[in-house]
């Protein structure tokens, strides 16, 4: 009965449009009443859940990903991979791909990473010949590795719930990150065969040698926080705070983008956001904690073992069950709701927790381009000036491709586990 009053109350809700944090605290709050709890319990977990040193990460992510977008960053490293590799066949897919790539280790973000980019890259391909619908679909799919490749709040949440090392996870998302950003563009590229496509110049050493060193600023920024992490010079939360640091140096005085006067509402936007992620995940911890308390999670845990006992086929209901949530929940409430179901069958099949909250990460990025909620696609639609619904029927190639390096990662551990291994043995 309390199953069906936490998860059928949540359910109707959402579907009623009641925000996702909303939500999450009324169906808790209906299932406190029926199991008698105190009211009293409510508050107390939700400032507990982010009481928690690790989750300073947030907002400082947040911020040093606003202040890198504000800073320019984004151009910058458009143009150097356009003269790197932009002159090839398909080569302006290829740039998208690895701005994405490296725009992802800045902001952490997906949503922020398809504002940013599509802006500039959307018309780019589209006054190359390539569909814009595509184009869009490609940006919001790419936007979507900003919760792979570290720095990633999608981590650092996980870590926070499942104890396991932020900074394992970091270094585990890196390759897996790569690999869905290669199968999107093999799928850009065969959903554009037949297109008549303008080659672009080859750029001269010089262009690409002024590109690196305008790009250089922005490239280094991920390879200070997580050089600093994997060298024992700051924890991941610290790592954080002195991305600020360096955007706000980068921002101000190097690329001289941000002025004094923009400081504002750049804080103002990035407290907001954080608001908003907080909030998520205070009533989130509180809906876990009724699904812990009410040993609904155990039971839930005992019944998919007794479906079967294998690790692949366990492997496979734990990808179904992740892909439907991201089609209707963050990552940041998935993880809370499904998280307490699902350790308990990781550790009795012998899953490694970071292989596990990596590949976990990677379902819920698909989520992002998943309609009805795929945010990405929404966001790519709106800086694309497109309906919606032909974003969505372009997004098709891209859900096939990021399933197919789903299913690499899952099945093929090594790839998540090659560098936080090599990192622990080095060090």
């Amino acid at each position: 009965m309390i199953g069906l009053i936490l998860f059928g109350s949540f359910f109707v809700l959402v579907f009623l449009n009641v925000p996702i944090a909303v939500s999450l605290g009324l169906s808790t709050l209906f299932s406190m009443k029926y199991l008698n709890f105190s009211f009293g319990t409510f508050p107390d977990t939700m400032y507990t859940s982010i009481g928690k040193f690790a989750l300073l990460a947030i907002p400082f992510f947040i911020l040093a990903g606003s202040i890198m977008d504000y800073a320019g960053i984004s151009k910058r490293l458009i143009r150097f991979a356009n003269v790197c590799v932009g002159h090839r066949k398909n080569g302006l897919l290829a740039v998208v791909v690895i701005v994405a790539c490296f725009f992802a280790a800045i902001s952490g973000s997906g949503p922020a990473s398809v504002a940013a980019l599509g802006g500039i890259l959307i018309p780019a391909l589209a006054n190359a010949g390539y569909d814009k619908g595509l184009s869009t679909a490609l940006i919001a799919a790419s936007g979507a590795i900003g919760i792979v490749i570290p720095p990633s709040i999608a981590y650092v949440v996980y870590a926070s719930i499942s104890d396991v090392s932020v900074g394992q996870l970091f270094m585990g998302g890196i390759i897996p990150g790569i690999i869905v950003g290669v199968c999107y563009y093999f799928a850009a590229a065969i959903a554009s065969r037949g297109k008549d496509i303008k080659q672009q110049p080859k750029a001269s050493g010089k262009e690409r040698w002024t590109a690196f060193k305008d790009a250089i600023w922005a490239l280094l920024m991920p390879v200070i926080i997580l050089g600093g992490i994997y060298g024992s010079i700051f924890t991941p939360t610290e790592a954080a705070g002195v991305a600020v640091v360096y955007g706000l140096i980068v921002g101000l005085f190097i690329y001289r983008e941000i002025k004094v006067k923009d400081l504002w509402s750049l804080f103002v936007d990035s407290a907001v956001s954080s608001g908003t992620v907080l909030y998520i995940i205070a009533a989130a911890a509180v809906f876990a904690y009724i699904l812990t308390t009410s040993h609904l999670a155990a039971n839930l845990s005992a019944a998919l073992l007794t479906i079967s006992s294998s690790k692949y086929v366990l492997l496979i209901l734990i990808n179904i069950i992740f892909l439907i949530a991201g089609c209707f929940l963050d990552a940041n409430s998935a993880f809370y709701i499904l998280i307490p179901i699902m350790m308990p069958i990781v550790r009795a099949v012998g899953i490694d927790p970071v292989h596990f909250g990596v590949f976990v990460t990677v379902n819920l990025a698909i989520g992002l381009i998943t309609p009805p909620v795929g945010i990405n696609l929404y966001v790519g639609a709106r800086i694309a000036q497109l309906p919606a619904g032909e974003v969505i029927r372009k997004i098709i190639p891209f859900l096939i491709a990021g399933i197919i390096g789903l299913l690499i990662v899952t099945y093929i551990p090594a790839i998540t586990m090659f560098l936080p291994n090599l990192i622990h043995t080095t060090v």
